[in-house]
């Protein structure tokens, strides 16, 4: 169903592409958007390890929402920061990205939904009092959305 990696000698493995996802702090979220154009747009996260889940904040409405009606089967990417770390090639960039296909849901049950938020504030807010103060001030009016993994993979490049 999903294509392997077509250069394998660049694969990382499941691990290494869940530990950017634990690591990075923003990916780029893709659904089938409006005429047939893909929509992909930058989004804060957290990745949910224990139950293999990634969870993002978005309005109630808009483009995102209407295209996860018609279709919940997106693709979530992540890339790591360009790193010295040196393999081969001294002067050419090294990176980490890691790519996900699953389905998207927004998250219905209010309870869950502010916990979740507050989770997912934890990861970029620095005191859990700021966190607490804002899912207070404006949590009412974030929607969570839930991607549930269906597939993932990874990879190392050094280009030159």
């Amino acid at each position: 169903m999903f294509r392997p990696l077509r250069r394998k000698k660049r694969a990382i493995t499941d691990e290494e592409a869940r530990e950017l996802l634990a690591t990075c702090k923003r990916g780029v979220f893709a659904v089938n958007g409006d005429d047939g154009y893909p929509y992909a747009i930058p989004v804060n996260y957290f990745f949910d390890a224990e139950h293999d889940k990634i969870y993002f904040h978005g309005a109630k409405a808009g483009h995102k929402v209407d295209a996860l009606k018609r279709d919940d089967k997106v693709c979530f990417t992540v890339v790591s920061g360009e790193s010295v770390e040196i393999e081969d090639e001294a002067w050419a960039p090294f990176l980490k990205s890691a790519v996900v296909f699953g389905r998207c849901h927004l998250v219905a049950d209010r309870g869950e939904s502010d916990a979740l938020c507050k989770k997912f504030a934890m990861k970029y807010y620095p005191t859990e009092k700021m966190v607490d103060d804002e899912v207070a001030a404006s949590g009412k009016a974030v929607q969570m959305f839930r991607i549930s993994i269906d597939h993932i993979s990874g990879k190392k490049v050094q280009e030159r």
